[in-house]
């Protein structure tokens, strides 16, 4: 085996990026106060083909320099709208016919591991403060909570880990 280079990538510029057919998937943050985890969760939604990211609340905006360190470049290529709320942007949302999923734990929630997808969906999935969580009032408001299943003793994923694995598993499931 030997380590590809980065032309052989074959990655997208930005122009085919904004041209290309995304997922049926936007990620909400929900008050989000970590730059570099916004910039994470950017570069995550760029390589998912991710329809759009909604930044609400607290969660800071680009052009940032400390979101830049970790989007390399996504805020460009990945489209973003801010909401002074979240539940603004969970209405438009609705109105626009997307199933709104919280990753929370929850009364209730479903393991990721037993969520069934349905590809003819579009999915809002929404991603709590790094503290508080998902805002009870958007658990609410949300159609689904998913729970992703975790054995050790700290119960909880940095925000930006648990978006890299709830849109690789709701992306390959669509894709199935």
């Amino acid at each position: 085996m030997r380590k590809l280079k980065n032309s052989e990538l074959n990655r997208k510029t930005v122009q085919e990026f904004k041209k290309a057919n995304k997922k049926a998937v936007i990620v909400v943050l929900d008050n989000i106060r970590s730059l570099n985890n916004i910039g994470s969760i950017f570069r995550t939604s760029d390589a998912f083909l991710v329809e759009a990211i909604y930044l609400c609340g607290i969660t800071a905006t680009p052009p940032h320099r400390d979101i830049h360190k970790t989007a390399l470049g996504a805020t460009e290529s990945v489209d973003w709208k801010y909401f002074k709320t979240t539940s603004e942007a969970i209405e438009i949302l609705k109105n626009n016919d997307f199933k709104i999923i919280s990753i929370e734990q929850t009364e209730g929630s479903i393991s990721l591991i037993d969520y069934k997808v349905d590809i003819n969906n579009k999915f809002a999935l929404v991603f709590g403060n790094e503290v508080k969580g998902v805002e009870q009032k958007i658990i609410d408001m949300s159609d689904d909570c998913i729970e992703i299943p975790q054995f050790g003793t700290k119960h909880s994923f940095n925000v930006s880990v648990s978006v890299g694995i709830i849109l690789w598993d709701i992306i390959m499931r669509q894709n199935m």
